[in-house]
């Protein structure tokens, strides 16, 4: 691929050749945050570039804050993989994919440093602006792929973003008395909170058994508005912040 302008501000541009025309769309909407998953920031850049990997992303931000653009946010990059969130399944072209440091949950998973969040929130401040790309419109790999990805992980500062200007976020609902949902339960309450996951834009069909299938998007859910308490069971607490996530959307939104 021929060299670019960057499109963020201070970006270093590194051309990768894993990418193609957005479909559909005139341009990105959304914004999917990653976690590289690999032991080095150079090993992941250098796999996001190389033809042989079929994977990409528009940006990778480093440990230092160095933010790096592979491919232009006017074309699709390849690192939302099969997804879906509200109804859309073609991730790819409509979203800016941007992919942060960190070797991940099978590597030790450390902490993200303050200068990449720095960075990372300034970069998806620019993109946001420049897109109008709507808060709860900010979402995990995990959001949009549930089961199959688990970054950024529940590690990720999202209250950081948050304060910053960028995503949708409500404090966690502290621990609650109260009956647990869980995988074999079946019922009205079950068929509530596999409502609201789909009305907030999560993979999932209304019905009213707690299958595996649930299971697997309230850790989702709770991997990036609950992170505290990950484990896939509808406690009460989990369930009031899902209802006060949803309360707090701006009614277009909802």
């Amino acid at each position: 691929m021929s060299p670019f302008r960057a499109d963020h501000g201070g970006a270093r541009v590194r051309p990768s050749p894993n990418h193609g025309e957005r479909r559909g769309v005139a341009g990105p909407d959304m914004i999917v945050l990653h976690y590289t998953g690999m032991e080095s920031g150079q090993g992941a850049e250098d796999w996001l570039c190389d033809p042989q990997s079929g994977v990409s992303s528009h940006y990778i931000v480093h440990e230092d804050g160095e933010v790096v653009q592979m491919v232009p946010e006017g074309a699709r990059a390849w690192h939302a993989g099969k997804s879906f969130w509200r109804g859309e399944t073609d991730i790819n072209s409509r979203s800016v994919g941007i992919e942060i440091v960190n070797p991940g949950h099978f590597l030790g998973y450390p902490a993200f440093p303050d200068a990449q969040i720095e960075a990372v929130a300034a970069l998806c401040r620019d993109v946001a602006v420049r897109h109008a790309v709507a808060a709860e419109r900010v979402l995990a790999h995990s959001d949009v792929a549930p089961g199959r990805k688990i970054d950024p992980g529940e590690k990720f500062p999202w209250a950081s973003l948050h304060a910053a200007g960028i995503g949708h976020l409500v404090d966690p609902v502290p621990d609650l008395p109260g009956p647990v949902l869980v995988p074999g339960d079946r019922g009205a309450a079950v068929a509530q909170v596999r409502r609201n996951l789909a009305l907030y834009g999560y993979s999932i069909e209304i019905d009213d058994l707690f299958d595996e299938w649930t299971g697997i998007v309230v850790a989702a859910f709770q991997r990036h508005f609950r992170p505290d308490r990950v484990d896939g069971r509808a406690d009460p607490a989990t369930v009031a912040t899902l209802n006060r996530l949803l309360d707090s959307l701006q009614p277009d939104a909802a």
